[in-house]
C-alpha cells in the first residue's frame, strides 16, 4: 500500500505511539482489503455507532481512554447511534434492573468520554444522523468514516457520499488519523451494479419487505433497482428519502448491502444510469408473489407463537419529522375507525432527538401522544438486548429489528391494524 510521507512518519511514531497504532490499524485494515493507499477523510463530521455503555465492553472503553490520554483525538466532531435506554419506554422492575445494573451501567462514564473525543452535541444520538434536523448530512462525493450500517447505505446511495461498510472502531480510527483505506465502494469499479433488480409489484412495494427481499439476494453486492419509478418518482422529495431510509436499512440488516442505485431516482444512477452496471450483472425479478414469499419465510421465534403483542416498536431506524406526522395521522384514522380511544397495543415510536424536539413544537405531538403512543429517541434494538425483553412478545414494521432481535415483523398495514383493532 502505497503511503504517503506523512503517513509514513505517523507510522513510524512521529506522533507518538497512540497515532502510530492508529495508523497501523488503519494500514493493516487496508491491507486486508487490497487497498492501494489511503485516502483523505473529507466530511465535517464523522458517525460512531458504539453509543451504549455495555458493562461488557470494558475493552472499548479502554482504548477510547488511551487515545483522550494521548490526545489522539479528531478535528472532526461525531454523532453516534441512538442511546440504549428512556425512562419512558415500559419496562417493569427486573427488566429496568438489568438494564440499569447489569447493561448499561456504563452509559454516563461513556457519554463523558464521547464528549472528550468530539460528540456534537448533546442531541447527537440517532442512527439517523443525516436528518436534517441532525445537521451531520455530508455532501455529494465526500468520503466518510462512518459504520453504522443503515447510515452507510444511506450515505452511499441517496447522498452519494462514498464511505464503506466499517466495523466499529475503524469509525474513529478513520476519523482520528484524517483518512481511510481507498478500496471497496470508494472506487468507481467497487460503486458498479452487479445486480439488475426489476420490481414488478402491482402496488407499491413495503420498503422495509423489499429491501429484505434484495439484502438476501445480493448480501453485500451493489443492486441496480428498476422499476420503483412509478411509486417513488424521480426526485429525492421527503416521500421518498423516507422510503428509501427504511429500504436500505433492510438491505443492510437482511444482507450486508453499503450502496444501492435506484433508477432515475439516487444521484449516480440518473447521472450515469446503465453505466453503472457491471458486465455480466446478474438479474432478480420481485414481484407480489415473491414479497409474499420472502414474508412467509420470516421465523417466528417467540415461545408462543399465538401470544397477544405486548409491545409494538415503530421506528429503527429512526422515524423522519414527515413520516412522525404521517403516523400519528394514521394512528388517529385507525382508531376512530376501530372507535378506539388509545392504542390496545403498548407502542414506541421511536425518532432522532433533534427530531423529537421539532416534532414536540407542532400540533401533532399533542395528537400523538393522545394516542397513547409513547415518543422516544432510544435504539429499540438495544432494548431488546435484554434478555428479559427479548422474551416479550414484541412486534415491528422494521425489518433490521427483526432481524437482530425476536422481534416479530407485521407490514405497516398489519402493525396499524394491530394497535388500533387489535386485529
Amino acid at each position: 500500500m502505497y503511503l504517503t510521507d506523512e503517513q509514513q512518519a505517523i507510522l513510524n511514531g512521529s506522533k507518538g505511539d497512540t497515532m502510530a497504532k492508529v495508523m497501523k490499524t488503519l494500514v493493516m485494515y487496508g491491507e486486508t482489503f487490497g487497498a492501494d493507499c489511503l485516502v483523505p477523510v473529507t466530511s465535517k463530521y464523522n458517525h460512531l455507532v458504539t453509543s451504549f455503555g455495555l458493562k461488557m465492553m470494558g475493552p472499548v472503553f479502554d482504548l477510547m481512554q488511551q487515545l483522550i490520554d494521548a490526545g489522539a483525538v479528531s478535528s472532526q466532531q461525531f454523532s453516534v447511534d441512538p442511546r440504549p435506554l428512556d425512562r419512558n419506554v415500559p419496562a417493569n422492575f427486573l427488566q429496568n434492573l438489568i438494564f440499569n445494573k447489569f447493561m448499561y451501567s456504563k452509559q454516563e462514564e461513556y457519554e463523558k468520554q464521547l464528549q472528550a473525543l468530539g460528540l456534537m452535541n448533546a442531541d447527537a444520538f440517532s442512527c439517523a444522523c443525516y436528518l436534517d434536523q441532525m445537521g451531520n448530512k455530508p455532501a455529494k462525493g465526500e468520503v466518510l468514516s462512518w459504520a453504522e450500517s443503515s447510515a452507510v447505505v444511506y450515505a452511499n446511495s441517496v447522498l452519494g457520499a462514498r464511505c464503506n461498510r466499517n466495523s466499529g472502531i475503524m469509525d474513529i480510527m478513520g476519523s482520528i488519523a484524517g483518512c481511510v483505506p481507498h478500496f471497496g465502494l470508494l472506487t468507481d469499479e467497487g460503486r458498479k451494479a452487479t445486480w439488475i433488480i426489476k420490481v414488478e409489484t402491482t402496488k407499491k412495494p413495503e420498503a422495509q419487505l423489499l429491501g429484505s427481499a434484495i439484502g438476501m439476494k445480493v448480501m453485500e453486492d451493489v443492486p441496480y433497482v428498476t422499476g420503483l419509478s412509478k411509486w417513488l418518482g424521480t426526485e429525492l422529495d421527503d416521500a421518498a428519502c423516507a422510503y428509501l431510509k427504511d429500504f436500505g436499512a433492510a438491505t443492510a440488516s437482511n444482507g450486508a448491502v453499503g450502496l444501492y442505485h435506484i433508477e432515475n431516482l439516487t444521484p449516480e444512477a440518473k447521472e450515469q444510469g446503465a453505466a453503472l452496471i457491471a458486465e455480466g450483472a446478474k438479474v432478480y425479478v420481485i414481484d407480489d408473489a415473491e414479497l409474499q414469499r420472502v414474508q412467509d419465510n420470516y421465523p417466528v421465534i417467540w415461545k408462543n407463537v399465538d401470544a397477544k403483542p405486548r409491545l409494538c416498536f415503530i421506528g429503527c431506524p429512526h422515524l423522519s419529522m414527515q413520516q412522525l406526522i404521517d403516523w400519528t395521522v394514521n394512528v388517529e384514522e385507525g382508531l376512530k375507525a376501530s372507535g378506539n380511544q388509545k392504542v390496545l397495543v403498548p407502542t414506541v415510536f421511536t425518532t432522532a432527538p433533534a427530531v423529537k424536539k421539532e416534532f414536540e413544537k407542532t400540533e401533532y405531538a399533542a395528537r400523538l401522544k393522545a394516542t397513547g403512543v409513547i415518543l422516544s429517541y432510544i435504539c429499540p434494538l438495544m432494548y431488546m438486548n435484554n434478555p428479559l425483553a427479548g422474551k416479550m412478545p414484541v412486534i415491528t414494521c422494521s425489518n433490521k429489528l427483526r432481524t437482530y432481535t425476536t422481534a416479530r415483523y407485521y407490514t405497516e398495514a398489519e402493525i396499524l391494524a394491530k394497535i388500533t383493532k387489535g386485529a
